[in-house]
């Protein structure tokens, strides 16, 4: 019988590995997109090579448990950061594997709990938090999370729910950022991290 109520550290493991892929594969399309704080069509690369050095790390693990993928996730990307988006990106995940790398199996509430920790995590390490961008992207994810976490034991609809919500959000930078709207654009951040996610 398949289990929808929990993650563990193996599927975890893979699951950032296909979201690492899934950056990497729209990176170019995510630089088109990229006219905030400026318009230097880098975010899509200076997101990937962050993932892609955490990748390295989980994909060097023979046998995951949480505190050893946690680790991987958190340093490898720590040590990849590159550009504001890139270190957003970092941030989030550093307080996302502080939320889990205690545990041994991730339910629904601690998924959540999680997430909120990656939020409160990337919006301290900003000085000017700026809202329309990837750091409002994630935070809409981590309330609707929050909200749905007590109404649900599948952590594949929650997931899905989560998503879906996130990608309503990244809709909505335009309204936040002029910058965006005049051009045509969703945030370039917010973009990637819903391709991770």
């Amino acid at each position: 019988m398949v289990n929808n109520k929990t993650i563990d550290a193996k599927i975890l493991s893979r699951m950032f590995l296909a979201g690492a892929k899934n950056l990497e594969a729209k990176k170019e399309w995510i630089n088109e997109l990229n006219v905030f704080p400026v318009p230097d069509g880098d975010t899509g690369t200076n997101m990937t090579l962050t993932i892609m050095s955490a990748a390295s790390e989980v994909g060097a693990l023979a046998d995951p448990d949480m505190e050893t993928l946690a680790k991987a996730i958190s340093s490898g990307s720590l040590r990849g950061a590159r550009g504001n988006s890139g270190v957003i990106l970092s941030q989030l995940l550093r307080g996302f594997t502080r939320g889990v790398r205690k545990l041994t199996d991730l339910d629904a509430p601690a998924i959540a709990a999680a997430m909120e920790r990656g939020v409160e995590t990337a919006y301290k390490a900003v000085m000017k938090p700026k809202e329309g961008t990837i750091l409002t992207v994630a935070k809409g994810m981590a309330d609707k999370a929050a909200e749905l976490a007590p109404q649900t034991e599948d952590v594949l609809e929650f997931s899905e729910k989560v998503l879906e919500h996130g990608e309503y959000v990244l809709s909505q930078t335009p309204e936040m950022l002029p910058v965006l709207k005049e051009a045509g654009v969703v945030d370039s951040g917010g973009q990637g991290l819903i391709q991770v996610i």
